[in-house]
């Protein structure tokens, strides 16, 4: 009786939510937290007890989260006003050529997406693939599909961007790990979902830029060296501490280990990154002291609002961890033998198809997978490989109740039902080959 009663919980926890967020638009902070109350009420907790559940899950998962993405977000906003992130495309076309500026797009994606949100990121470079639609007169979606598979799939795969920074946080995994699988998988993805649909929907779908007086900037390519360097940063810090922490490499001198552990940390890697931005993209470029201040606090306001989603979504795996719904769930997926990768991929992506946010569906799935780590007893690497396939799941199939679905399709100047036959379908087939590439690797760890 009592199971009947957790699983009741959780389901009914779960439809709470997604009727605030679907049916009255609530925004999915608030919608989070009464759904993780009313789990917990219905699971049998008193009031003292879900209040202090709420406070635990939300301390607790913001000490590391809140911290991280602040600072990634004053990064983006100084490399995003230096003109860096155009320094990059222009760096890759000049490189690649006309002929090679799909290629040169999605890697392009793939780089800007780290420090740079992804709808930042898009809107910025439009003027790019508006350029280049008119030299060639082929369809923008050749050059448009690539670049935004290379930007969504960093969005999803790879810290320091919020998403699988809050995945990571929430099961224990290890960012460096994450960091390393997801450029793994994001290789094969971003050249199935980037490269290899981008030129078959582009004959199939012949879309003109708009006619606006945009060329592509030149003049930003000087400093792309810095640029790359700087971006570079946190991610080799990060992973160098990742592999001196291991069993890979053994360092006997105490006082090396631990300053490679302080300046590897996420925390120390992003502060120094911060440090050297302020300075080679700020001062260096003519920006004031009182510029810098004012572009990195207006950062913090969207950063806002994907720390108090990530620490909703830690509430509500406190409460499916006290409640004991989680340890209900980790049994009877192991009796009835369920991988959970493939759980994971796929309750990310129910949320997702369902309520449209893929941040909402990664910070819902890793909730309900958090209870299950204790249970599998999973190595770093496969900690790694879930959160990615929980990245994948998020990622399915955006389409009208998501509003990345809208703002392509208004930059790309495409009805709705082009908008569906492109980027909804390159959103699923990065879900998919980003899934199918997780497992491989999984496999073989």
């Amino acid at each position: 009786m009592e199971e009947i009663n957790l699983i009741a919980a959780v389901l009914i926890g779960i439809a709470v939510l997604l009727f605030l967020i679907l049916k009255l638009r609530i925004h999915a902070f608030i919608a989070l937290l009464i759904g993780s109350i009313t789990v917990g009420l219905i699971a049998g907790l008193n009031a003292e007890e879900v209040i202090q559940t709420v406070k635990d899950g939300m301390g607790g998962t913001l000490g590391f989260v809140a911290t991280v993405v602040g600072l990634g977000a004053m990064f983006s906003a100084i490399l995003e006003s230096s003109g860096g992130t155009k320094a990059i495309a222009n760096f890759m076309i000049s490189k690649f050529g006309i002929k090679n500026a799909p290629t040169a797009m999605v890697i392009s994606g793939f780089l800007i997406a780290i420090p740079v949100f992804f709808d930042v990121a898009f809107i910025i470079l439009v003027p790019m693939i508006y350029a280049l639609q008119r030299k060639t007169k082929k369809s923008l979606l050749l050059y448009a599909i690539p670049l935004l598979a290379g930007l969504a799939i960093t969005h999803a795969f790879i810290p320091p961007t919020p998403g699988p920074i809050a995945v990571a946080n929430i099961i224990g995994a290890k960012l460096g790990w994450v960091i390393l699988i997801g450029f793994i998988v994001g290789i094969p993805t971003a050249i199935v979902s980037g490269l290899f649909f981008g030129k078959y929907i582009s004959k199939k779908i012949h879309v003109i830029a708009p006619e606006e007086n945009t060329t592509i900037d030149e003049t930003e390519t000087s400093n792309v060296g810095l640029t790359f360097a700087i971006i570079a940063i946190p991610i080799f810090l990060i992973l160098l501490n990742t592999f001196c922490s291991s069993d890979l490499i053994n360092i006997s001198n105490k006082t090396i280990s631990n300053t490679i552990a302080l300046i590897g940390h996420p925390f120390s890697a992003l502060i120094i990154t911060n440090i050297f931005a302020w300075y080679f993209f700020g001062i260096r470029k003519g920006f004031s002291k009182d510029d810098l201040f004012k572009i990195t606090s207006k950062s913090l306001e969207p950063a806002g609002t994907i720390i108090l989603l990530t620490g909703a979504g830690g509430v509500f795996k406190q409460v499916l961890t006290n409640t004991g719904a989680g340890e209900l769930i980790a049994t009877s997926l192991s009796n009835a033998g369920f991988p959970i990768l493939v759980f994971a991929f796929i309750s990310a992506a129910i949320v997702r198809i369902i309520q449209g946010s893929s941040t909402v569906a990664m910070i819902t799935a890793a909730g309900l997978i958090s209870p299950l780590i204790t249970a599998a007893n999973l190595s770093s690497p496969e900690l790694a490989c879930l959160v990615i396939a929980i990245a994948s799941g998020a990622s399915i199939f955006s389409h009208v109740n998501d509003s990345g679905f809208w703002l392509v399709g208004q930059y790309l100047g495409i009805t709705e039902k082009e908008t569906f036959k492109s980027w909804t379908v390159m959103t699923t087939l990065l879900a998919i080959t980003g899934f199918i590439s997780v497992l491989i690797i999984n496999f073989f760890i």
